[in-house]
């Protein structure tokens, strides 16, 4: 017993993954982790094909929350003390076995003695994965007869498809077709997922942060989808063990960028009213959050920090640019030429302007003019590049992306190219500043 115990009390955050030997190429990843913070004397857990009984833990009841918030909630002393981006394992394919809810998974899904569908799919996986082409994660949502997903439906990640009613009896014919030879699965059909799909961690037979927040997480998104008008447009589940339960509430959100390209997007920390922010940032305007990201399906881990790096870059220079051509001086509202040489008012808002009246004068100035002229060259090429863009990447197709919405589909050259022509900018438009208040 005091074995048991001192086992119980480590946290291991990091998922298992099974690698082929002989390829660094295809392997299964099952959500399968330990967790201190789930067998503990007071819970309700026996064998591995037992549930956890315990409904305030799962969020059946508010009291039950509430008085686990400040312990395991939102509220919990180690709630956003860690860094995020870059705690994604690199993977290429992601399936989600659709069956029963959270309130009946047993700790080890894939052990489960009288559930045979996971723990048969598991097995035929892993029996499996030194064939596979693709690093694949096996994850089990909710599933609901006569609902949205029905259990033994299989949602997968990239593909954008789902398999109605996957039997244990399907379960081999199944892995070798699709997973393995990357066909199609018979008599079954295929059918195209069109809307955005939203994972929410609520595993609390596994960990109790996620048996806490999980729930509270999906309510909240059901709530919103209401709210702003996406129903049958974003789909939310609660869903087993993803890796990583120090950083619950845990979301993965699969959709279409703007190039059409299909991504998964990893989100930690997430509290409910971050809820609102996602719907509408991430998955209406297609803008990463930066501030609750912790990766991406098909980066490694040092892609997904180099990732962040050059959006943020992105970010700050576009923010620039986006002044500098917004900001026109107004030389009429910079005080008459009674003032001094270099008179200053101030603009709406708390910004400045200063002009210099003698260079405004001073048209036919060779040197001003061609400064204006390199800024004037500077901006165009910045328009060239952004139509340059548009045409190649058809972002036509949405009326009128936002700018951080591009870097999602860019490629690496195309981000660097974006930031050599801001800096270029914004460098003239610094050098000309100053040249004209010190002319």
């Amino acid at each position: 017993m005091s074995s048991m115990m001192m086992s119980n009390t480590r946290d291991r955050e990091d998922a298992l993954t099974f690698t082929n030997p002989s390829s660094s190429s295809s392997p299964i990843t099952f959500s399968d982790q330990l967790d201190s913070y789930l067998t503990e004397p007071s819970s309700l857990i026996g064998s591995a094909s037992s549930s956890l009984q315990n409904d305030s833990l799962l969020g059946g009841g508010d009291g039950g929350i509430s008085n686990n918030d400040a312990e395991f909630g939102f509220s919990r002393p180690d709630f956003r003390q860690s860094p995020l981006v870059g705690t994604v394992e690199f993977y290429e394919r992601h399936i989600f076995l659709c069956y029963k809810n959270p309130r009946v998974w047993p700790p080890r899904i894939e052990a489960a003695e009288f559930d045979r569908l996971p723990r048969l799919l598991y097995a035929a996986v892993m029996a499996r994965t030194h064939d596979m082409k693709k690093q694949t994660r096996l994850t089990i949502c909710e599933g609901h007869d006569g609902a949205e997903t029905s259990n033994g439906d299989v949602l997968i990640f990239p593909d954008m498809i789902r398999y109605r009613r996957l039997t244990h009896f399907d379960v081999e014919t199944f892995v070798e077709e699709v997973l393995v030879k990357d066909g199609e699965w018979l008599p079954g059909t295929p059918e195209a997922l069109k809307t955005s799909y939203v994972f929410v961690c609520s595993h609390g037979s596994r960990d109790r942060r996620c048996g806490v927040c999980g729930p509270v997480l999906v309510n909240r998104f059901r709530e919103e989808i209401e709210l702003q008008g996406l129903k049958n447009k974003v789909f939310v589940s609660p869903c087993s063990h993803i890796g990583g339960h120090k950083y619950a509430g845990n979301v993965i959100i699969f959709g279409s960028s703007i190039n059409g390209k299909v991504t998964g997007h990893w989100y930690g920390y997430v509290a409910p009213d971050d809820v609102p922010v996602l719907l509408q940032q991430h998955i209406v305007r297609g803008e990463i959050v930066d501030s609750l990201w912790r990766g991406q399906m098909g980066l490694s881990q040092d892609q997904q920090k180099t990732n962040q790096e050059q959006r943020l870059k992105l970010k700050e220079s576009m923010e620039v640019l986006m002044q500098m051509k917004n900001h026109e001086i107004n030389t009429d509202a910079c005080g008459s030429q009674e003032n001094s040489v270099l008179g200053c008012c101030q603009e709406s808002g708390d910004s400045s302007c200063c002009q210099n009246h003698v260079l405004v004068e001073k048209t036919n100035d060779s040197d001003a003019i061609e400064t204006q002229a390199k800024f004037s060259a500077e901006n165009e090429s910045i328009e060239t590049l952004i139509s340059q863009f548009n045409s190649r990447k058809g972002a036509s197709r949405k009326p009128r992306p936002s700018m951080l919405t591009w870097l999602d589909s860019w490629e690496h050259e195309d981000t660097y190219a974006a930031l050599a022509v801001v800096c270029a900018a914004v460098s003239v438009y610094i050098a000309y500043s100053c040249y004209k208040q010190l002319r």
